[in-house]
């Protein structure tokens, strides 16, 4: 995981020297390795495989489209262009010296949270990615000084009372577990747990906690294990009487396993925002 500030220098020589014909093409620094390539032209396609192989010590995969026609070739075109040449401008670097392209698309336009959920909605987050999908389904991106989970809830309780739901990203389980480095993993894990007495200071109808994905540290990767979900509603849980919060536990609770899209359902009938369907 190369420092922003590398990928920051590392952006800056691409933007320099990288020339493609028929297409405009900028690459913004995100965050540690992460930058965004925007792609500007005429016959772009936005459904492309992506040249990530997603292990390491294996070469980088060639571009395909998933598709056929003149615009899903010249982007084939235009990617393999732009590997080949982003492999002869980073040559000399280290220890970051190649681009792997993944998450190819176009500006999306996705369902806003008020309209479906009629709440109005606010996201923390450290990590940009996620900032940026928020602000994509119209949540309210919250500006916080300090990048700590303990800076995270302080977010939190400045913009509490301006919102009735608050999405709040905590990244480091995720790069550590990936890491393969399950001390850390776990020390973000207690970070998390000294700041839930702040949390329910709040006194939250619901309160949600969980996952996107697994990423067992002894896998270093994403994994196919179910997310562990924590539902607290004072007003309307029945407690099942689990003693602590675990993947084990969480296996035996009276949630069950449900789909993710049912996640925002029960957290609205708990907090009393659904209408009463019939008589």
């Amino acid at each position: 995981r190369i420092p922003t500030d590398l990928c920051v220098k590392l952006s800056a020589k691409l933007n320099a020297a990288l020339s493609v014909k028929g297409v405009e093409i900028a690459v913004t620094p995100e965050m540690d390795y992460r930058a965004a390539v925007r792609f500007r032209g005429a016959d772009l396609f936005a459904h492309m495989a992506d040249t990530d192989p997603q292990k390491e010590g294996l070469k980088p995969l060639p571009a395909k489209a998933h598709g056929e026609g003149k615009a899903a070739a010249n982007m084939e075109r235009i990617v393999s262009e732009l590997a080949a040449q982003a492999g002869t401008i980073l040559k000399d670097e280290k220890p970051a010296n190649m681009i792997l392209l993944r998450g190819f698309d176009q500006p999306p336009t996705l369902p806003q949270f008020a309209d479906v959920y009629r709440l109005k909605a606010g996201a923390i987050a450290v990590y940009p990615m996620y900032r940026g999908i928020s602000r994509l389904v119209g949540m309210d991106v919250i500006a916080f000084e300090g990048s700590s989970v303990a800076d995270e809830a302080t977010a939190l309780e400045k913009a509490w009372k301006d919102h009735d739901f608050i999405y709040l990203h905590v990244k480091k389980t995720d790069a550590y577990g990936e890491d393969g480095n399950h001390a850390a993993k776990a020390h973000v894990i207690e970070e998390f747990d000294a700041i839930v007495p702040r949390i329910l200071a709040l006194k939250p109808d619901v309160l949600l906690v969980t996952g996107d994905h697994s990423t067992p540290a002894k896998l270093k990767s994403h994994s196919w294990h179910p997310s562990p979900l924590l539902l607290h509603a004072p007003a309307t849980c029945r407690p099942d009487g689990l003693p602590r919060f675990t993947e084990m536990n969480c296996a035996r609770g009276c949630l069950g396993r449900i789909e993710a899209v049912e996640l925002m359902p029960l957290a609205l009938a708990h907090a009393l925002r659904l209408d009463k369907y019939g008589a």
